[in-house]
């Protein structure tokens, strides 16, 4: 694959911006953002996981509805790590990584180990400590907004539902037509319901893509499956409501002879005392004194296809946007991206799944980074 960096966006034109710019115009007090929407008193966001905007470009066959909506949506740049956990909160949050905390897939936490963050124990990892913040739910709520949340049940309780999306109640939808039921009931103009904020998510095309690869017959299949979805619900909107349509994150398929794997390679472990992130976005913490060393080992073994940074290099190219103090830890003192179609797994000490996915994100590639913010009205 041919590598085209995406230009992060935070501040302007970014995931992050999204729910405080529907805030604003929803009459929230104090909430306001970058993206003129021209809203009415009742929005669904539809987050399709895995909906890279240049992926959708490229299938638009396959997506003839939501072809229809690009010509006027908005682009967005997703944030760094381009991956669900991040962006989730992102959202959820209206916050970039580097003040919200949750930076990737997996991350040291706050006894050493790690944090999976898509499988995240809130009974060992408190989420309303590891991120403090009020989400966009939350404030929404406090100023009488309704807010309502549809998506798979088994999300509910977990410690990433909770950093990102605390202050609404997770509905259970796992169908399709769940969700399209759910979200224009949702919508529905009800006396004395006069404000509506709701969320639904669907990651099955993600998930495809994991499996079976963004080039991938079952991939268009299932985009057609998406495109069904959005139409359903954006054809059927009640007056006075509306669906805005994005994701959080593209995908790009991974080439097996660019795959590095750590448990196999002993000299990326040596000074290493953890490393998190996921495949794509490698964070690399280093034992007391060893920093300088790990980076000049990993840079000399990840010369091509790869940007090898330390932390404060990452942190000063604005990757992660604002970074608060108690977050800067969980960046590893070595942070790697893959600028082609590689990855790093690490076969023995991760889940196996991982090493054997064929569809990826998490870098800065436009072809992860961007996704569409598409809309429908009535």
């Amino acid at each position: 694959m041919s590598f085209t960096a995406g230009k992060l966006a935070y501040g302007t034109a970014g995931l992050p911006d999204l729910l405080p710019s529907v805030l604003g115009e929803l009459g929230v007090p104090g909430e306001s953002g970058p993206l003129a929407l021209d809203l009415p008193s009742r929005v669904a966001v539809l987050l399709v996981d895995g909906l890279g905007l240049n992926l959708l470009r490229a299938h638009t066959a396959q997506a003839p509805y939501l072809a229809s909506l690009l010509p006027a949506a908005n682009t967005l740049a997703v944030g760094f790590p381009s991956t669900t956990a991040t962006s989730l909160t992102s959202l959820g949050t209206g916050l970039p990584p580097g003040a919200h905390g949750v930076l990737g897939l997996s991350m040291r936490g706050p006894d050493g180990s790690i944090l999976n963050a898509l499988h995240w124990d809130a009974a060992k990892v408190d989420p309303n400590t590891w991120q403090p913040h009020p989400t966009a739910f939350e404030r929404a709520a406090a100023a009488g907004i309704e807010v309502r949340s549809f998506g798979p049940g088994r999300f509910r309780g977990s410690g990433l539902n909770g950093a990102a999306f605390r202050g609404v109640t997770l509905d259970p939808a796992e169908s399709a037509g769940e969700l399209a039921a759910a979200t224009l009931d949702a919508l529905a103009d009800r006396p004395a319901r006069d404000r509506v904020l709701a969320y639904t998510y669907y990651g099955d095309l993600d998930a495809t893509g994991h499996r079976k690869g963004v080039g991938s017959a079952a991939w268009r299949h299932q985009l057609a499956h998406v495109d069904r979805l959005a139409e359903q619900i954006g054809t059927a909107l009640p007056p006075g409501s509306a669906l805005l349509i994005t994701a959080d994150h593209g995908m790009v398929d991974l080439v097996d002879d660019e795959r590095i794997d750590v448990d196999a390679e002993p000299e990326l472990r040596d000074g290493v005392e953890l490393i998190a992130g996921e495949p794509r976005a490698r964070y690399v913490h280093a034992v007391p004194g060893a920093a300088a060393d790990v980076l000049a080992t990993w840079r000399a073994r990840l010369k091509d296809g790869w940007i090898v940074l330390s932390r404060t290099e990452a942190v000063e190219a604005g990757w992660f946007g604002r970074v608060d103090g108690g977050v800067l830890e969980r960046i590893g003192d070595v942070v790697a991206i893959a600028t082609g179609a590689g990855s790093v797994v690490a076969s023995k000490s991760e889940p196996s799944f991982l090493a054997k996915m064929i569809g990826m994100h998490g870098s800065l590639s436009e072809d992860e980074l961007l996704v569409p913010l598409m809309r429908a009205s009535n």
